[in-house]
């Protein structure tokens, strides 16, 4: 069975007599998280007879796209969720500090980077636009959701047709600003070329991780073989297109990245771009064979970069406290 979209989720409702301002609306009540029978008018005199006696139905379908299997709150105030699907596989999904949340695009992942658990088992299918929209739709059922951020499991450039579905959808019917919808990419050439062409523009984040281009394979090993300068061109590109900085996603790993020779590196390959560094300490991860750098040495590699005019901001992986990295929660729930 094909994963669900928006395109099913529209069909369904044009088969109980819905025109396309009817769909707009029930869509719009459900990816805000808002009872469909209300709105600015009163269902009784706005949808169709058919369409109002076909709700339940709807409610129902909505509600077995994506279902709470267990919340993992930190001190930090985000929280992990472990989401199943309709056909019982599991993903994950991440409420953020300040109104955000962290979807993910596909269940597991075929990139393999070293240091993540999402690509233990290799991609197992590819989320529906309707599947990811879901998650915004649950998470906003517990609390108010103001940004959406598109690094959960799964890699957004390899499902792309179903993950500019949900951002032109969130950015139009989900009331989310566009800069607040962040595609992030391990750098893909397809998603460069598309993202510019889309009604809705999101926030780019570029996981980069090396500016070394062997030890960047190493780490990603099935990322494009496209070199850490190109790639950083084509992120500063669409950010001056989309008239907002990119980010450059970099986690750290103790001994691995964290070097004077990346510092050096980043210096070159970012000084006088529109783009922001995020570094990030790693999320431990058992079994992984990697660790996070001490905080003395995190703190000195921001101060060195902001120093050389590099704009670097070091952030927290949410639930570190609950071993919640990405696809933790996940491989833990999964047979060995």
């Amino acid at each position: 069975m094909a994963p669900a979209s928006l395109h099913d989720l529209r069909q369904g409702l044009r088969e109980l007599g819905a025109r396309t301002v009817h769909e707009e609306h029930l869509l719009r009540q459900w990816l805000q998280a808002r009872p469909l029978e209300r709105g600015r008018r009163d269902a009784a005199d706005f949808l169709p007879r058919a369409l109002r006696e076909g709700l339940p139905a709807l409610r129902e379908r909505l509600s077995r796209l994506v279902s709470l299997v267990s919340e993992h709150p930190a001190p930090d105030g985000s929280a992990r969720l472990l989401l199943a699907l309709a056909d019982g596989q599991r993903i994950e999904a991440t409420r953020l500090p300040r109104q955000g949340l962290c979807v993910s695009t596909q269940v597991g992942c075929a990139v393999g980077c070293r240091f993540c658990m999402s690509g233990r088992d290799g991609l197992l299918r590819q989320l529906g636009s309707a599947e990811i929209l879901a998650q915004v739709a649950l998470a906003r059922a517990q609390q108010p959701v103001a940004k959406v951020v598109f690094m959960g499991i799964g890699e957004p450039s390899h499902n792309l047709d179903a993950v500019l579905e949900a951002i032109d959808a969130l950015g139009t019917l989900g009331g989310i600003g566009h800069k607040s919808l962040v595609f992030s990419t391990v750098g893909d050439q397809r998603a460069f070329e598309r993202l510019p062409q889309g009604r809705v523009k999101p926030a780019l984040a570029l996981s980069l991780h090396s500016t070394d281009a062997e030890r960047r394979a190493a780490l990603l090993p099935r990322a494009p073989r496209l070199a850490p300068a190109a790639l950083v061109d084509a992120a500063d590109r669409y950010a001056r297109a989309s008239g907002y900085p990119a980010q450059i996603q970099w986690t750290l790993l103790a001994g691995v990245n964290d070097g004077d020779d990346e510092i050096e590196g980043l210096q070159r390959l970012l000084a006088g771009r529109y783009l922001m560094l995020n570094l990030i300490p790693f999320n431990r991860a058992e079994g992984s064979g990697f660790a996070r750098p001490s905080w003395e040495r995190a703190v000195a590699m921001t101060r060195a970069l902001n120093r050389a005019g590099i704009l670097t901001r070091m952030r927290r992986s949410a639930a570190q406290e609950v071993d919640g990295g990405c696809g933790q929660l996940r491989a833990r729930a999964l047979p060995a």
